[in-house]
């Protein structure tokens, strides 16, 4: 019994002991809790914050920049965002996108961008250097020039090998066209995608340029080859873009150079000594074409001959032209015209005396003969050294007449001074 009221007791005890504890913790548990509202509430804060802070950092880095040389375009989900074209291709200045993986920015090269490549795939092998070896098809690379056929060699086919180089330039014109059909190589990390375009782009348009090379080529002779004729040059850019054009992909050369030509080394002198033909020749009708030109110059110029040539020019025209002529042809002209005037005089001058002579050689015929006859005797004898007239009279038959003429020069010299 006694150890039940002690029991009791002690219960009694404990309990009062618990309404104490509870009491105390009862108080405790006011603060605890206080503290612990104020700490959620200041965590809550914290995170609120945080969360602020994390929404604005991932929605500013949707922030982007295009510089001056670049344009932008926004893919929602790989398409690109945007409904005109304006929209979807971003100029120069800030941008923003729903930041990644809902939307991703593409920059490409602006319009203003050169981009440049060398097409070397006609040069030769430079490392085999044997020239006087044959051409190897598989290390030299060629293009084939036009079929010459010359004049002279009936049925003559002269197809010929020439080594080229090439420079490409080219600018992406259309970002959008670009973007959606050429291939590009991802970039590594720390790569953009204008990084890697040069190397995504070379061998295509290497391989569109050398076929527009190889078709340009044939349309022209190995000496306008020789030459870089200007023409070769626009012909392959014009065959270039054609095929870029078809293919929708918004390149655009900008100029297609011929930068290098050589004939094949194995014949090399061959060439050597036709292109020194070929100028001579060049040289020989540059001199013919100076000379008629000269000539023609001298005579009054090539209107006034077609002029003159002209069966439809009457001969008052042709007065006309000959009065314009100039230099050396207006001084043959002007002699024609005096020697002209000079033989109408003298000729009048001849009727004149005759016609005064008329009336006399009409009367005495003979005697008139005789007299014209010793005039001119006398003429043709006044420009004579010496003189002898033997005159045969009646009655002086069987007379022998004999002259001793001296024949020393310095007589007749004598007599001029």
């Amino acid at each position: 019994m006694s150890h039940e009221h002690h029991h009791h007791h002690h219960h009694h005890e404990t309990s009062e002991h618990q309404a104490d504890e509870l009491q105390n913790f009862g108080g405790e548990f006011d603060a605890g809790s206080k503290s612990l509202a104020d700490a959620l509430r200041i965590s809550f804060a914290v995170l609120k914050f945080i969360m602020l802070v994390l929404i604005i950092l991932f929605f500013s880095s949707g922030v982007f920049t295009v510089a001056p040389d670049e344009r932008a375009m926004i893919l929602r989900f790989g398409r690109i965002c945007g409904d005109t074209t304006d929209k979807r291709i971003l100029g120069p200045g800030l941008h923003w996108a729903i930041p990644y993986p809902v939307e991703e920015v593409v920059k490409l090269p602006a319009r203003n961008t050169v981009l440049r490549t060398e097409i070397d795939s006609f040069w030769y092998d430079t490392t085999n250097n044997q020239s006087a070896g044959t051409l190897n098809p598989v290390t030299d690379g060629y293009c084939i020039t036009r079929n010459d056929t010359i004049a002279d060699l009936k049925g003559g086919s002269d197809y010929n090998i020439v080594h080229t180089k090439w420079q490409l330039t080219y600018r992406i014109s259309d970002c959008e066209m670009f973007f959606k059909k050429v291939y590009l190589k991802t970039p590594d990390a720390g790569q953009s995608l204008i990084d890697v375009i040069p190397q995504s782009v070379e061998p295509f348009l290497k391989a569109v340029a050398s076929e527009a090379v190889v078709v340009a080529m044939v349309n022209f002779s190995i000496d306008e080859a020789i030459k870089s004729d200007s023409q070769i040059a626009k012909e392959a850019e014009k065959l270039l873009q054609k095929k870029l054009d078809d293919m929708n992909c918004g390149i655009e050369v900008d100029s297609m150079q011929l930068t290098a030509v050589a004939w094949p080394r194995q014949v090399n002198d061959a060439f050597v000594a036709s292109i020194k033909a070929s100028n001579e020749a060049d040289r020989m009708i540059r001199e013919a074409k100076g000379y008629s030109e000269s000539r023609i110059n001298e005579a009054g110029g090539g209107e006034l001959i077609s002029a003159v040539l002209s069966p439809d020019v009457n001969d008052k025209q042709k007065e006309y032209f000959w009065n314009n002529a100039s230099g050396s042809a207006q001084k043959t002209i002007a002699e024609a015209k005096a020697y002209r005037t000079k033989t109408v005089e003298s000729a009048k001058a001849n009727a004149d005396y005759l016609k005064i002579l008329l009336p006399e050689y009409q009367k005495r015929p003979k005697l008139v003969i005789q007299r014209i006859y010793q005039d001119a005797i006398e003429e043709v004898l006044s420009n004579t050294q010496e003189t002898i007239i033997a005159q045969s009279s009646s009655g002086s038959k069987n007379r022998e007449f004999r002259v001793m003429i001296n024949r020393d020069p310095a007589i007749g010299k004598e007599k001029k001074k």
